[in-house]
């Protein structure tokens, strides 16, 4: 019997679509689960009569597969995976590849690669976003690891990825050791504030304009055949426009409590420990855990008051104002995003390809859209572009967008409508382009209280000086350094 081209670990949802997908393309996928039973429900299920090879062991999974050994395990983050790579070991043999599937923390792809590697192994921790659907039909794939590994699974990956227009498939290699899995911990944070704006613009409509959710649906319908095409705008009008058993919008009787898995608070810790300012996913994870204290909110809402909401202006041209306001505040989402993916390959070494990981996110995943096509287009102009506002294109359009941004922003907060992400992002660009902040009374004070020295404009950068601002404190500074 011939062997197997690759080994699955981990018959859930995705794992089993993943499987479906492969042997789709034409490759023999062995699977094995710890709960023997599903691997049986699953080969005599959906995989029957398909090249799949059910396993009840990890030494009968290994046995099975061709040499180089490719195993992907599709199982729960944290130590389920450590658990697995020990059970996996023993059997292994020198330049077989352990590939980690699921939504792992990058440190830990950092770790294992490195423990794999020094025992003769090969490791890829890759990030594979698009849900059920793109699990089945072709996900995103966002490879890293172990660079002797890649060819040995690029074959397998690339047929069964997502594929742009012309064919090119949404997966590339992304980088060495845990840059496949920053870099989906990066796209999760800006799906999390994608969804975080397209929520604030239905907040709006319904509650500042009153637009009814059969006129909602036809806003993002519109929306969704112009500049704003996406996964994520689609899925709004469809979800706008389903009706429950009693024909009213199903999802008005959905308790406002967002669930979150970690990914995006990982991206907002990693923001901090990296010094990218990441406000609006920041916003966007915070919005959830605002949303998460219901009793408490319910409670504050028959104490406090606020204004009344009252839209006196033309609706239409409102509608416009806020098209433009969430194109130029996603802009903003992303630029930031890819700042965080620049400051992290410069410390950890990743020779990461901007433009590529633009092209990985255009189709399979769920922050897919048009848009990423214009920032393959602004990379692949200026491959070194420190910020997406920099770009021509970019300044163009967000620039174009001002005047509607702050009318939407004014209004919501005139009208005491919640939009934290939509008003951080145009503070962000206000910052951003604004060649002096008031830093400078930021230092004076830090100096006054705690000897922390300042940098003068009349001085060149890297010298630090200290004031005796009360005349009673004297002339020793505190070390500078920046956490």
């Amino acid at each position: 019997m011939s062997k197997a081209d690759i080994g699955l670990v981990g018959l859930a949802v995705m794992g089993e679509n993943l499987v479906l997908n492969m042997e789709s393309h034409g490759f023999t996928v062995a699977v094995y689960n710890r709960t023997v039973d599903k691997v049986n429900a699953f080969v005599n299920g959906r995989g029957k009569g398909k090249k799949i090879v059910g396993t009840s062991s990890i030494e009968e999974l290994v046995s099975s597969l061709s040499s180089p050994r490719k195993i992907m395990l599709m199982v729960k983050a944290g130590k389920p995976v450590d658990d697995f790579i020990e059970l996996l070991i023993p059997h292994l043999d020198k330049g077989d590849i352990i590939i980690d599937g699921g939504n792992s923390h990058f440190p830990d792809s950092i770790r294992r690669t490195k423990y794999l590697e020094e025992k003769g192994l090969l490791f890829i921790g890759t990030g594979v976003s698009g849900g059920e659907e793109g699990a089945l039909k072709g996900p995103s794939i966002m490879p890293g690891g172990s660079p002797k590994a890649w060819p040995a699974v690029k074959p397998i990956f690339q047929s069964i990825a997502a594929k742009v227009d012309d064919g090119t498939p949404c997966c590339d290699w992304v980088g060495e050791n845990g840059a496949g899995h920053f870099v989906k911990m990066v796209h999760n944070g800006i799906e999390y504030g994608d969804m975080q704006l397209i929520c604030e613009a239905y907040q709006i409509m319904k509650d500042l304009l009153g637009m009814s959710y059969d006129e909602m649906y036809n806003v993002f319908k519109e929306w969704n055949e112009g500049e704003l095409n996406s996964y994520l705008i689609e899925i709004t009008r469809d979800i706008l426009g389903f009706k429950d058993e009693d024909g009213s919008p199903l999802v008005e009787k959905i308790l406002d409590t967002a669930g979150q898995k970690g990914t995006g608070k990982w991206t907002v810790l990693a923001s901090l420990d990296h010094g990218a300012p990441l406000t609006l996913i920041g916003e966007a994870v915070y919005g959830r855990t605002l949303s998460a204290l219901k009793n408490e909110r319910v409670e504050a809402s028959k104490i406090i008051s606020g204004p009344k909401p009252k839209f006196e202006g033309d609706k239409k041209e409102f509608v416009n104002d806020l098209m433009k306001a969430l194109y130029a505040s996603k802009l903003v989402s992303y630029a930031q995003g890819y700042v965080l993916m620049k400051f992290a390959a410069q410390e950890f070494g990743w020779n990461l390809n901007n433009g590529g990981i633009a092209l990985m996110w255009r189709g399979g995943c769920i922050i897919r859209s048009v848009f990423l096509g214009k920032i393959k287009e602004a990379f692949d102009r200026n491959p070194n572009l420190n910020n997406l506002l920099l770009d021509p294109f970019f300044k163009e359009k967000i620039e174009a967008s001002q005047n509607s941004w702050r009318k939407v922003v004014s209004a919501a907060a005139l009208n005491g409508i919640w939009i934290p992400a939509l008003s951080t992002a145009l503070n962000y660009f206000d910052g951003f382009r604004n060649g002096r902040l008031p830093a400078n009374l930021l230092q004076a004070q830090r100096d006054y209280f705690g000897a922390h020295t300042y940098e003068r404009t009349d001085k060149p950068r890297g010298e630090f000086f200290h004031t005796n601002w009360t005349g009673r404190g004297g002339t020793t500074a505190s070390s500078t350094y920046t956490v």
